[in-house]
């Protein structure tokens, strides 16, 4: 029998990370640093409507586009935390931002686009270019300059057939944020060679120190940008699955139409909950996420200082919940280190390479879990640098 299995998608290689979260899984006594998902629970007040819209018999399917009212929010919301204008008729709410993500590249990529992707960062952006017949060019950013993205790193990596930058900051895997100066230094070359950015601020909430700033508040640059966003990492709501894309109105009606046939619109009852946590947030000024961002910065020092005293050189985190160290001074790369740290100490982190080859001498750990766990982990870590001295 012939092979059915398309070309592109037998070509891929599986995910990097899921592949220690499922040992992990099954080894007793593990720790796992690997999963950059939050270990607070959802807000109570979030369920509680959950719950309650259940129990009202919301469970029917909602407009495509999603609720008007969460809608309605989230252009509220974007606006007055981020300065980013657009309204509730251009914001789609999608199943978590991962879709989104597909939705604007499988909207725009015809076959051997090339599409801007900077590495190390998040493992399923090269992926979703190749599925969309779109071809991934990497951008190499580095510790030296704490991995952002620069306009001569730009210039280098464009081509005739270049048509999109996807910009990941706040960064998975490295913790990297870019400034409001760094954002306005790469908008000339953007607007030279007319591209598109597709900009995933999903953690956005998780700066710390200088608040976040988004290249689509930038003059002239909302007409080229596809927002994403969500409610997953900021609002500890990964499993409910909730996102939203602002998009120029011409890829907005694209993505439209592909989520109309394939997904039809997200859970109703998640996006309930979202507005019930958009609402919180507007009542107490978003305070539990402050509360929630706040134990994340002092696990992430605590974390980057561990890590620096044993000689696993990282910068401190200025986003998201990771730290980006080397493991260069081990004489191992990140691969063989993950995999003997995982065999001797039972602790698992994700090896750098499967944030792109740029990461081949580093490993990532999210710090997005308890205290008492990461103290255990760098009590592994050591214990393992130990038995190799």
């Amino acid at each position: 029998m012939r092979n059915f299995v398309n070309t592109r998608a037998g070509s891929l290689q599986p995910s990097g990370i899921r592949k220690f979260f499922d040992i992990v899984n099954k080894m007793e006594g593990a720790i796992s640093l690997g999963v950059g998902e939050p270990d607070f629970i959802t807000p109570w007040t979030v369920r509680e409507a959950a719950v309650h819209s259940i129990q009202l018999g919301y469970t029917q399917y909602t407009g495509n586009r999603g609720l008007d009212e969460l809608r309605s929010l989230t252009s509220r919301y974007i606006k007055e935390r981020f300065g980013v204008e657009c309204p509730p008729e251009r914001i789609l709410i999608t199943v978590g931002a991962s879709e989104a993500i597909d939705l604007v590249l499988r909207a725009i990529c015809e076959i051997g686009d090339e599409i801007l992707v900077p590495e190390p960062s998040y493992v399923s952006y090269s992926p979703a270019v190749w599925l969309s017949g779109g071809n991934p060019v990497a951008v190499e950013c580095t510790d030296e300059n704490d991995f952002i993205l620069t306009p001569e790193m730009l210039e280098k990596r464009i081509t005739p057939r270049t048509k999109a930058l996807i910009l990941p900051f706040p960064n998975n895997p490295t913790g990297a944020v870019m400034t409001k100066e760094q954002l306005e230094a790469i908008v000339p070359v953007i607007k030279k060679h007319d591209l598109l950015v597709i900009s995933d601020e999903i953690y956005a909430e998780l700066t710390y120190g200088a608040k976040h700033f988004s290249i689509a508040a930038l003059p002239g640059m909302a007409e080229r940008t596809v927002y994403i966003n969500g409610f997953s990492k900021a609002f500890a709501m990964t499993g409910w699955r909730v996102g939203f894309v602002c998009a120029p109105k011409e890829i907005d009606e694209a993505m439209f139409k592909i989520h109309q046939y394939t997904i039809l619109c997200a859970p109703n009852v998640s996006q309930r909950a979202a507005v019930a946590a958009l609402k919180q947030g507007f009542e107490d000024g978003f305070s539990t996420v402050a509360e929630m961002r706040d134990e994340y910065e002092r696990r992430g020092k605590f974390l980057a200082n561990s890590l620096n005293s044993m000689g696993l050189k990282c910068f401190m985190p200025k986003g998201a919940f990771y730290i980006f160290a080397s493991v260069e001074s081990t004489g191992m790369d990140g691969e063989t280190f993950a995999n003997a740290l995982l065999e001797k100490q039972k602790l698992a982190v994700v090896p750098g390479s499967a944030f792109g080859k740029a990461g081949k001498n580093f490993i990532r750990c999210s710090y997005a879990t308890s205290m008492n766990q990461l103290i255990e982990a760098v009590s592994r870590i050591e214990s393992f640098l130990g038995e190799r001295s």
